[in-house]
């Protein structure tokens, strides 16, 4: 048996105001909406993860969520655009990636990171 991928849930009253985050910050595609659940996926292949923490590194929280983008300046400089204020950083770390925090329209602490 293989894991084919991992699928992050958010509980949400209201799942399309997850919209102006996943789809105009972050660029993800709907790629299915029905009512109650809205899916957002991108093009690139990913690897399936899970991680489990005590903490977030350089003693932060735990974020909910960890996405990884190619361009971390750009989506820093879309998230400032639209005035969304950062939870922390950006920073770039010891364990090789430049990152910040925000929190997304649900409440989820958002890790936005990029490899160095």
């Amino acid at each position: 048996m293989k894991v084919k991928r991992i699928i992050a849930n958010i509980a949400a009253s209201d799942p399309a105001a997850a919209d102006s985050f996943y789809r105009d910050i972050l660029g993800l595609e709907l790629v299915m909406d029905h009512g109650w659940i809205r899916t957002y996926a991108g093009s690139a292949d990913m690897n399936v993860q899970v991680s489990v923490a005590a903490e977030g590194g350089s003693g932060t929280e735990v974020p909910d969520l960890s996405i990884e983008v190619d361009d971390v300046d750009e989506a820093l400089r879309r998230v400032q655009a639209a005035n969304l204020p950062i939870a922390y950083g950006p920073a770039n770390e010891p364990w090789g990636v430049r990152r910040f925090y925000l929190r997304d329209p649900l409440g989820r602490l958002v890790n936005i990171l990029q490899h160095a």
